[in-house]
């Protein structure tokens, strides 16, 4: 297994080479949401990136570590809106309910259909035949969301004793349930208001059990 080459670069070499390895990263994500992972070639990558497959090697030193650090890239991608998400809509001076409607419509209306999602839920898609993220790195926006269930029992705004438990029934119940869907819907019928009627009595059986 090569590993990758770190050497001491100046500033102008140092641009260079970022410069490569976002090339070599684009390039990879693209064939291993197009192609699959199995069938993606160092080669082949190495030919879209525009540099040579010994350039591939000194950045990721191999296979497995180019997608790892591909899907990683894009699941920090989908944290990063988690978290502003969460951050916006789940606010302690904002109404449970209308946090929570708030929330699952931001994610669902507004990040699902990206393209980052899409390219993350692609990349995820291939395990166990290509390597997936270290399980701490899995479940960051669940821990996220369960750390602020947490505090909303606190606040008294939730009734629950396994944070983490209420968090897994409100994802099935809004946001796992609109995947469902969407996910049925090859003739793509499946419009905003159907979408938002879901999440709405979602929420609303969440909070008959939480509240």
């Amino acid at each position: 297994m090569a590993t990758p080459r770190t050497t001491a670069r100046t500033p102008g070499r140092r641009l260079q080479a970022e410069t490569k390895r976002a090339a070599i990263l684009d390039a990879a994500e693209a064939l291993f949401v197009s192609d699959g992972y199995e069938l993606t070639s160092v080669d082949a990558i190495s030919a879209r990136a525009g540099v040579s497959k010994r350039t591939v090697y000194d950045h990721f030193g191999d296979k497995q570590t180019l997608f790892r650090s591909v899907l990683e890239r894009a699941d920090d991608a989908v944290v990063a809106t988690v978290r502003k998400a969460i951050d916006e809509e789940l606010a302690d001076d904002r109404d449970i309910r209308d946090a929570l409607l708030g929330f699952t419509r931001r994610v669902t209306t507004g990040m699902f259909p990206t393209s980052d999602y899409a390219t993350f839920r692609r990349l995820s898609s291939q395990a166990p035949v290509a390597p997936r993220l270290p399980e701490a790195t899995r479940d960051r926006p669940e821990r996220m969301m369960e750390e602020r269930f947490a505090k909303f029992a606190a606040d008294g705004k939730l009734q629950l004793t396994d944070p983490r438990r209420a968090m897994q029934h409100f994802v099935a119940l809004t946001m796992r349930l609109v995947l469902d869907v969407t996910d049925e819907d090859d003739a793509g019928t499946v419009g905003e208001p159907e979408i938002l009627d879901i999440l709405t009595d979602g929420v609303d059986v969440f909070l008959r059990a939480y509240r």
